[in-house]
């Protein structure tokens, strides 16, 4: 079954059906999701002295100029994360907000160099966030899986030298990913680690095209031969690039609030995702790193079709099935969840 009567839904259905329609979420940084009530609790727990006096003193320093000034304080509250319990704590409070969300399955990215550089096993880090991953498939019934990312502020060798050390754990995640500074860090700096991780087996993403060029988006699918382009907003610059990627099904990872917080658009009402969608591309909405930025992925949805009316929702439902579509799951499960999108939609339409 595939929905189409999506003229039977009226506008004013729209934030609930945005709310409770199935989806994907595939960017979402882990340590992102880090709330300051959290940070505080683990500090207190772990002996972590930290630079603000309280949880609004925190929270008031999110105010961010670009990416830079997020990475700085976003790696400052990633101190507190230091035992196994704590990475299971910190993945946990994220599932039970993605199953709220009425989020069917999330791939989840991680950092292990920010933790791994505090003298953090790897295998505390992946081993934390796996047991919260199980635990949610038992008891929230959700699907989720991890991806694990290198910082390309960092260099090469010290990508491979934490994927070595990884590749004993390979089965507690299912690909890898390039986030942090993307600006004076192309792609092609991370060619040998990504041809290692492709002949192990490993799904491969990267973030390209948020802060840095276009040329960086066409850098990760020719050198790094990515399956997924994370953010990939700046393609509306380059109208060659924007028809390859409509073309080859390439799908990319939006994070509409996260666009706004770090100035990438002034506001929500200035964002390409229409134009995205209107060029055919395999777009998908995501949170990004939603303790800093504003929102889980429904609140993304509401505040991003609330300031672009342009977006219905014949719009709403391409996007989550897109989520599913673009996701690494297997065949069945895909059809099995979009079935269950549009059931969501039928429901809205009676």
């Amino acid at each position: 079954m595939t929905f189409t009567n999506f003229d039977a839904i009226p506008r004013d259905r729209l934030p609930a059906l945005l709310r409770a329609m199935p989806k994907a979420e595939l960017h979402m940084h882990v340590e992102g999701s880090l709330e300051p009530e959290l940070i505080f609790r683990l500090a207190q727990r772990n002996g972590v002295a930290l630079a603000y006096p309280s949880v609004e003193a925190l929270r008031a320093a999110y105010a961010f100029s670009d990416l830079q000034s997020f990475l700085d304080i976003y790696y400052a509250g990633a101190s507190v994360l230091l035992k196994e319990q704590d990475f299971f704590d910190l993945a946990w409070a994220y599932l039970q907000r993605a199953a709220a969300d009425n989020v069917l399955h999330a791939e989840i990215f991680f950092d292990p160099q920010t933790h791994t550089a505090r003298g953090v096993p790897i295998e505390t880090v992946i081993k934390g966030l796996d047991h919260a991953c199980r635990r949610a498939h038992q008891e929230l019934r959700i699907s989720a899986k991890l991806i694990l990312c290198f910082l390309r502020h960092l260099s090469e060798d010290e990508a491979l030298a934490t994927f070595e050390a990884a590749l004993p754990y390979k089965h507690h995640f299912i690909g890898v990913g390039l986030d942090s500074s993307e600006r004076g860090h192309p792609p092609e700096k991370f060619a040998r680690v990504f041809d290692r991780a492709r002949a192990a087996g490993l799904h491969v993403v990267a973030h390209a095209g948020e802060e840095g060029p276009p040329e960086y988006i066409r850098s990760a699918l020719d050198v790094l031969e990515v399956e997924r382009i994370d953010h990939g907003v700046r393609s509306v610059e380059d109208p060659a690039l924007l028809a390859r990627l409509a073309k080859e099904g390439i799908p990319l990872t939006v994070c509409p609030l996260s666009n706004v917080k770090l100035c990438v658009y002034k506001t929500m009402a200035e964002h390409q995702l229409p134009a995205l969608l209107a060029a055919g591309l395999k777009a998908t909405v995501n949170s990004d790193d939603p303790a800093y930025f504003g929102g889980y992925v429904n609140q993304n949805f509401v505040e991003t079709f609330a300031a672009l009316p342009q977006l219905g929702a014949r719009e709403a439902y391409v996007l989550a099935r897109n989520s599913f579509e673009a996701s690494f799951a297997d065949a069945a499960a895909k059809a099995g969840w979009i079935a269950q999108l549009d059931a969501a939609f039928a429901a809205a339409a009676q």
